[in-house]
C-alpha cells in the first residue's frame, strides 16, 4: 500500500535468490523434478520481488 521497502535488504533477496538458483541447477543435474519445480517457482517469485524492490526504492538513496 505504501509502495516503500525501505524495510528489505536488497542484498538478502540477491543471495536467497542465488540460492534458490544453485538449488535449481543442482535439482536439473541430480534429474529431481521435485527440486526443479519448487526452485523454479520460489526463483522466480524470488525475481519478481527483487523488480518490485528496484520499482519502489527510492532514487537518490543508496540502493544497497
Amino acid at each position: 500500500r505504501t509502495e516503500s521497502v525501505s524495510d528489505v535488504s536488497l542484498i538478502m533477496l540477491l543471495q536467497f535468490s542465488l540460492g534458490m538458483f544453485l538449488w535449481l541447477l543442482y535439482g536439473l543435474y541430480i534429474q529431481d523434478r521435485i527440486l526443479v519445480v519448487s526452485n523454479t517457482i520460489s526463483f522466480l517469485t524470488l525475481m519478481v520481488a527483487t523488480g518490485m524492490y528496484m520499482r519502489y526504492r527510492k532514487y537518490g538513496t543508496s540502493p544497497l
